[in-house]
């Protein structure tokens, strides 16, 4: 994806991208990339910072709040060290200050996915219970839970926290970019991903802490 609102400059980068084999989608201000970024799933987002609101360190700290970990090449005409230092604080991987050569973008774009695509190669495990990151599966006891892609997020957030409790909130965050969105929500969606992920016959891996918010863990012994 694509996060630019300079028409020549979308236009260039989307072109270059398409002539190293990639397709791109563009989006001209952060509401319309928050809402791409949760209709589909993108090897790689660039990211002007100065862009209609939110901006694009808004962008990225909402997307990294809510358990999208995409690798973020951040793109602005600053060259402020505090101005890359805020950008990586909020969780991008990479930075680039305009004007920069097509040459050093598509090299930093190979950099970074190619970490991802490492990260994403690491299977996630509790107890019988097993998460593919890279293809957004989840399996329990060999079995496809078929799983929506919010309830995935949702699961992914509650596994890479094993053993930790979450609260409604911090679910909210890592979840949903609608801060909107009430607590009850998350209730709701807990309830439907438990029926897939405990099962009846299934030892339970969910469990509520009441008054504070949801903890995911391995069964006692494994």
């Amino acid at each position: 994806m694509v996060v630019e609102d300079d028409l020549v400059i979308a236009s260039e980068l989307e072109r270059a991208l398409r002539k190293a084999g990639h397709t791109a989608d563009v989006a001209r201000d952060g509401a319309t990339a928050l809402d791409l970024a949760q209709e589909g799933s993108y090897s790689a987002i660039l990211l002007d910072l100065m862009i209609p609101a939110p901006d694009g360190v808004e962008v990225c700290r909402r997307l990294r709040s809510m358990g999208d970990a995409t690798p973020i090449l951040m793109l602005t005409a600053k060259d402020a060290i505090e101005d890359r230092v805020k950008g990586l604080d909020v969780g991008a991987d990479d930075y680039l200050v305009k004007p920069f050569s097509m040459q050093e973008l598509m090299a930093r774009v190979r950099a970074i996915t190619r970490r991802d695509a490492q990260m994403k190669s690491e299977l996630i495990q509790v107890g019988d219970l097993e998460l593919d990151p890279g293809s957004h599966t989840a399996r329990r006891a060999g079995e496809d839970l078929q799983l929506t892609k919010r309830e995935f997020t949702l699961l992914e957030a509650l596994a890479r926290r094993t053993g930790h409790v979450l609260s409604r909130e911090a679910i909210l965050e890592r979840v949903w970019h609608n801060f909107e969105t009430q607590p009850n929500t998350v209730n709701f969606h807990v309830s439907s991903l438990r029926k897939k992920v405990d099962r009846e016959g299934w030892e339970p891996l969910i469990h509520t802490v009441h008054g504070v918010g949801y903890t995911l863990r391995p069964p006692e012994g494994g």
